[in-house]
């Protein structure tokens, strides 16, 4: 089953994502279960969020991914949705 896990960042956290980076996309290629991932950007085109497609078996598991996720263990996000979704377009 397929989640959007939409993450927003907190305000002036850009350090905490940038320090937690290599860590962060360590997670989402050893998991073997993002389908889709990148950043939301400010005005700036600073990354201020995520946008993560997981592909796993239920909302249970995509919510234990989410706290595993070094972005989360570092504190830096303010707002963390995660929602059922089923793919229309795209493959």
């Amino acid at each position: 089953m397929l989640f959007a896990l939409m993450a927003f960042d907190k305000d002036g956290a850009l350090d905490v994502r940038m320090d937690n980076r290599p860590a962060h996309l360590d997670y989402l290629e050893s998991t073997g279960v993002v389908k889709q991932a990148g950043p939301f950007l400010d005005a700036g085109g600073n990354p201020c969020g995520s946008l993560i497609v997981l592909e796993v078996e239920d909302m249970a598991t995509a919510q234990a991914w989410a706290d595993g996720d070094p972005y989360a263990k570092a504190g830096l996000f303010r707002d963390v949705q995660i929602k059922a979704w089923k793919q229309v377009i795209g493959a």
